[in-house]
């Protein structure tokens, strides 16, 4: 099989059963790998960081790459009071909490979290879950129904997307108000809750939903808003709050969502909001109910990088820094980041080919990067996906620059 042929899509539905599709799909992968176009599970020896050391796919020799893919916008996976915090909690706790949170897991360091990311988030309550995807798609499985409406913006998060699955939806154009006031006339009485529903920061383009004027026209309309801060929290607002705090509109959010895994630097997600509609998640929502609670080192690291966000600017001062400096030389270069805000650059590139080899080039390079291509982006956006750190230096992101000119002059891009 000649994998320059054929994409992911391609394997979603094929003529043959289960067996015959993952023969088929490695096939795949052989050639892709034998292409060195192989750029994923990458396999890591010392965890997040500016610089990683990889295992190499094809050598099988440990290489240091500077590494260009992570969430970790603010380094607080290895921040000192995030392990302490931690540690501690690992020590008292133990490894798990033993139960789900609904009938024995809940623990009073979860509680503390749930307080605290509601208090961060501007609030009245949170509830937390194990993973961000868990938190959006359980939270909307048990709030929308066949009499309701789900009003998505084209980039949404899958997690949202499939967390509407048992209600109608309805798309308006990517930041397009005027395209949402459209889908909002023409939905007008006809659903029970009409629910606009966006991410704060888009996690594929890197810019920034509009979110005070959808908030104007849900008013209008009489629709909800929810708002997924996965890539916005610690990152924008004037003291990291996120996209509410960045557009002046806090409290002013019917539902605040988001994962505790990108700036936070732990895993899992919450939901913020109300009172009432916690307490409803807490008893309907089945990611919550049927998974065991977060254990109590993510809760106690999670509590440790909130007041961290608080406490330390400086961290993110740098990281807008960075931000601030790799995307004037980016684009002195020439190449073309879309319409990114933040901490996220697409370098769209608009060939799969084009894409897959200039992340391989990137990889001799040591330079470690994440290609997106068809379908998980039109194949005329296929491109390369870089984030940074706060921990970036000069150094680091000079060594990227160096390499991205020299892969886009070899293939023709700039």
């Amino acid at each position: 099989m000649d994998s320059r042929n054929h994409s992911l899509a391609d394997f979603f539905d094929v003529d043959a059963d289960m067996a015959g599709r993952a023969k088929m799909f490695g096939e795949y992968l052989k050639d892709i790998r034998e292409k060195r176009h192989l750029q994923y599970r990458r396999i890591s020896t010392d965890g997040s960081g500016p610089v990683m050391k990889v295992v190499d796919h094809y050598t099988g020799k440990i290489k240091e790459m500077v590494y260009l893919a992570s969430n970790d916008y603010l380094n607080l996976t290895k921040h000192p009071r995030t392990i302490a915090a931690g540690r501690k909690a690992l020590e008292k706790y133990g490894s798990g909490a033993g139960s789900v949170p609904l009938l024995g897991g809940t623990l009073d360091i979860h509680i503390e979290l749930e307080k605290k990311i509601a208090k961060f988030k501007g609030c009245e309550d949170s509830i937390i879950y194990t993973s961000g995807f868990g938190s959006n798609c359980g939270s909307l499985l048990s709030i929308l129904q066949e009499k309701d409406i789900a009003i998505l913006d084209t980039y949404v998060h899958a997690s949202i997307i499939d967390g509407c699955k048992s209600t109608n939806i309805r798309f308006f154009r990517h930041n397009d108000m005027n395209s949402l006031e459209r889908v909002l006339q023409r939905v007008k009485d006809k659903y029970r809750t009409k629910l606009i529903a966006v991410d704060g920061v888009y996690s594929m383009d890197g810019d920034i939903a509009p979110l005070d004027r959808i908030a104007e026209l849900a008013k209008t309309h009489g629709a909800y808003v929810m708002v997924d801060e996965a890539h916005a929290t610690g990152v924008i607002g004037d003291t990291g709050r996120g996209t509410p705090q960045h557009h002046k509109i806090e409290g002013k959010v019917d539902i605040v969502a988001g994962t505790l895994s990108k700036a936070l630097g732990g895993v899992g997600g919450f939901i913020a909001a109300n009172s009432e509609l916690v307490e409803l998640l807490r008893y309907y929502s089945r990611p919550y109910i049927f998974s065991t609670a977060m254990t109590p080192q993510v809760a106690g690291s999670l509590l440790a990088a909130i007041d961290v966000i608080e406490e330390e600017p400086e961290h993110r001062e740098r990281l807008w820094e960075n931000i601030r400096y790799f995307r004037s030389n980016l684009t002195a270069l020439g190449f073309d980041l879309g319409n990114s805000e933040t901490a996220i650059f697409p370098i769209i590139i608009g060939n799969d080919l084009k894409v897959k080899e200039i992340c391989r080039r990137l990889h001799e390079l040591d330079i470690y990067a994440n290609p997106v291509m068809y379908p998980a982006v039109p194949k005329r956006l296929s491109r390369i996906r870089m984030s940074l750190m706060s921990a970036h230096t000069k150094e680091h992101l000079d060594k990227a620059l160096d390499a991205l000119e020299t892969a886009g002059r070899e293939y023709g891009v700039i």
